[in-house]
């Protein structure tokens, strides 16, 4: 399920953190609560965990979107005051019924940076119809994707980003999307075909600037930098596999605020 919040800042002229995807999920993780502490925290803490594997997934994505903003060093300045928060799970029991309960009983979130706090209302909530699936479709990233490897560095595991002309790229993102399905479904999907490619022409357009660097809990003790990619794709396998990518996001870090993506028209 999808569903789309209307923000409004409460207050003229507010500021967030330019790296604003962990304060989003903080707030996402805070509305969940009111739904039941014990989920929020097990979900946080723990996660869905696919069978047979140490992997442990969170099973949702979300992407915010904005009115009109300006840039000011590391400050987002919100122009006008709406924002829009798009959240996909598959999991509507307890996920989405949990977050609803929270989003009714609280009805606003907070962003929270060092010395800043903004208030927002959540005025309007909207369930998105979805796409029919097919075995080949392209999507708009609303969130970077963002996808690893370790590889030894010192002697201890480091992520490796990957790039969009990586030639693993296909392997990874087949493995994560099989993982997820394993996990939602409890069960093993057979895919023979699988591609995924990146847009050639919008890379060559924008001249191969379409990676972010972001910064996950700045200036903590937990700061990690992500590298995404935040271009239009083509993906071709089976429509169950790819159903997976649309509700839980495509590629890692979905419930830090990435790889969440709409049907293409």
């Amino acid at each position: 399920m999808r569903l789309k919040f209307f923000l409004r800042a409460v207050t003229p002229n507010s500021v967030i953190p330019i790296n604003y995807y962990y304060h989003f999920s903080s707030a996402i993780y805070l509305l969940l609560r009111f739904g039941s502490e014990e989920f929020a925290k097990f979900l946080h803490d723990i996660g869905f965990t696919v069978p047979g594997k140490k992997k442990n997934f969170k099973l949702f994505a979300f992407a915010v979107e904005f009115k009109r903003i300006t840039i000011n060093q590391n400050l987002i300045n919100l122009v006008e005051p709406e924002v829009f928060l798009t959240i996909s799970s598959p999991i509507i029991e307890p996920f989405v019924k949990n977050f609803i309960i929270g989003v009714f009983t609280k009805q606003n979130i907070f962003i929270n940076f060092e010395d800043l706090s903004t208030k927002f209302n959540i005025l309007q909530v909207e369930k998105l119809s979805e796409p029919i699936f097919k075995d080949e479709m392209i999507f708009n990233t609303l969130s970077p994707i963002t996808l690893s490897k370790p590889i030894d560095k010192n002697g201890k595991p480091f992520p490796y980003y990957l790039r969009y002309d990586d030639p693993e790229l296909s392997q990874f993102m087949k493995s994560n999307l099989l993982d997820k399905y394993k996990v939602v479904h409890n069960k093993q999907l057979e895919v023979d075909d699988f591609t995924f490619e990146f847009d050639k022409d919008e890379i060559e357009r924008k001249k191969g600037k379409v990676s972010k660097l972001i910064t996950i809990a700045e200036r903590s003790l937990e700061e990690t930098k992500i590298k995404a990619i935040k271009c239009d794709f083509k993906i071709k396998t089976h429509p169950e596999l790819i159903k997976i990518g649309y509700e839980c996001g495509f590629g890692a870090k979905n419930s830090m605020g990435f790889g969440l993506v709409k049907a293409a028209k």
